[in-house]
């Protein structure tokens, strides 16, 4: 059987396991010009969020009764197209369920002898793909600057602080626990990372991790932690808005962060949105994987065990409950002995 997650309801601030409903379906069947893939790996992300919303964002929201959207990694169990066979792993974007149909033209065939496919949905996927793009292009850090990332512990904040401390940069993380900060500069390499929920003054926290200014401020959160990073900024500093998960689950509109301090600091913000950058994906993989072989690049996964806690995993992001890339593991990854 096909086991689908299919999207019921907006959620009023945080979601929650009602807005999902369960329903199963035979395996569908590939026609002329079809593949038929089975999902191994789901990626949960902040972007599912905004998503759920009634008004659209950078892209659609998702409808009623659809398969709620994610992308995934699986493997081809059976093709009609050419290049594609079965046995072959995809990165694709298959959504909420167990088996899915695509006429190919969104997969990426993936070698599981260079990294283990999940990373495909991570440090090798989208998240890392923004963390590189972010560093390289809209901060354009330096050696010798300091770069300040918050959500350091997650998916898209390690991987831009580690390549910003590739580039040369003095490299401040914020995270949400005392155990995520030690994983920060314990096996990524940054030079310091404070825990915002304990921090009676981050103001002056950041003020001693960055005693000469942040150069570039690396945004995933939004709320009191972007504010007092931007009062830290140096003169002619620069902001790179990649995400505001502090403010996805706010019921009523959020006016935004307080933008002051860039008047005064005559900073530069741009926002980023990844499928604005992809055709970066051959420089990014060519570099990222380097790094990771070389170890300059390390990742963490936290894994939920089934579709159908995915709901319930999702929830969790939000709450912090991960370090690394969150994904659920919807099958047996067969890669794993390869």
């Amino acid at each position: 059987m096909n086991t689908q997650i299919l999207f019921r309801s907006r959620p009023a601030g945080e979601p929650h396991e009602s807005n999902f409903r369960r329903v199963q379906h035979g395996i569908p069947t590939p026609l002329k010009g079809e593949i038929l893939c089975r999902t191994i790996w789901l990626s949960l992300d902040p972007y599912m969020r905004p998503r759920m919303n009634e008004t659209a964002t950078y892209t659609d929201p998702v409808d009623f009764g659809q398969v709620m959207v994610g992308a995934t990694v699986g493997q081809v169990v059976e093709s009609h197209v050419d290049g594609f066979a079965a046995g072959d792993f995809v990165l694709g974007f298959g959504g909420w369920q167990s088996y899915w149909l695509t006429d190919g033209s969104d997969l990426r065939k993936l070698d599981p002898a260079l990294a283990p496919i999940s990373t495909a949905l991570g440090v090798l996927g989208m998240p890392g793909l923004t963390a590189y793009v972010t560093v390289m292009d809209i901060a354009a850090v330096k050696s010798g600057e300091t770069a300040v990332v918050s959500a350091a512990a997650g998916a898209v904040g390690s991987a831009a602080g580690q390549i910003a401390k590739i580039r040369g940069c003095r490299v401040v993380g914020l995270a949400g626990s005392d155990e995520k900060c030690r994983w920060v500069t314990g096996e990524l390499g940054f030079d310091a990372c404070i825990n915002y929920k304990t921090s009676k003054d981050l103001d002056a926290a950041l003020a001693k991790a960055a005693p000469d200014g942040i150069d570039a401020y690396v945004e995933n959160v939004g709320g009191p932690v972007g504010e007092a990073a931007m009062r830290n900024l140096k003169v002619g500093g620069r902001v790179a808005l990649v995400g505001l998960i502090s403010q996805y689950n706010e019921r009523k509109q959020h006016h935004g962060l307080d933008i002051s301090p860039l008047l005064w600091k005559r900073a530069t913000l741009r926002g980023m949105i990844v499928r604005d950058h992809v055709k970066r994906t051959p420089d990014f993989l060519r570099d990222a994987s380097g790094w990771l072989r070389e170890g300059k690049l390390k990742y963490r996964e936290t894994i939920v065990d089934g579709l159908d806690n995915a709901p319930h995993a999702l929830l969790g992001l939000f709450h912090g409950e991960n370090i690394g890339k969150m994904l659920v593991q919807v099958a047996p990854d067969p890669s794993r002995s390869c």
